[in-house]
C-alpha cells in the first residue's frame, strides 16, 4: 500500500523538485517484480541485510509473536530478504539534499504505521 501511495504522489514530489527513491531489504528481483506489477516510476534500491537501515538506526527485529503471524499468513520475510534475521526497517521518510544532508525525517517505530505523505510534501516545499 505504501508503494502505491508513493507511486500516486511521485508527480507531486517531482513537481516540488525531488526524486523519489525507495530502499528495501528485499532482494532486487522481488523489488523489480513490485515495480512491474504496480507500474511504479521510481527506483527501489536493495539494502541487503538492512545495512543502510542499521546505519540510520532504524533496523529492528520482528517480535516472535509477529513472526508467527507472518508465518501464519505465509509472508516469507527470509525468502524475500535473503537472510533469516527477520529484520525490517522502521517506516521512514527522509528528504536528503544534494549534499547528502538529511533535511527532514519522519520515522514511525510502529511498523504497521507509515509516515504521512502530506507531511513530507509540506516539508519539501519549505526546504
Amino acid at each position: 500500500m505504501e508503494l502505491d501511495a508513493l507511486g500516486k504522489a511521485t508527480a507531486d514530489f517531482e513537481a516540488a523538485g525531488a526524486r523519489v527513491v525507495a530502499i528495501s531489504p528485499q532482494q532486487s528481483e522481488f523489488s523489480q517484480a513490485m515495480i512491474d506489477e504496480k507500474g511504479l516510476t521510481f527506483d527501489i534500491l536493495s539494502d541487503p541485510g538492512n545495512r543502510v537501515a542499521e546505519t540510520y538506526g532504524i533496523r529492528f527485529r520482528l517480535a516472535d509473536s509477529m513472526i508467527a503471524l507472518y508465518q501464519k499468513f505465509k509472508i516469507d520475510v527470509p525468502k524475500h530478504n535473503g537472510d533469516d534475521t527477520w529484520t525490517l526497517p522502521m517506516p521512514t521518510r527522509l528528504i536528503i539534499d544534494r549534499d547528502g544532508t538529511i533535511r527532514y525525517a519522519e520515522i514511525t517505530p510502529d511498523h504497521t504505521v507509515r509516515p504521512e505523505m502530506e507531511h513530507t510534501l509540506e516539508a519539501l516545499k519549505t526546504i
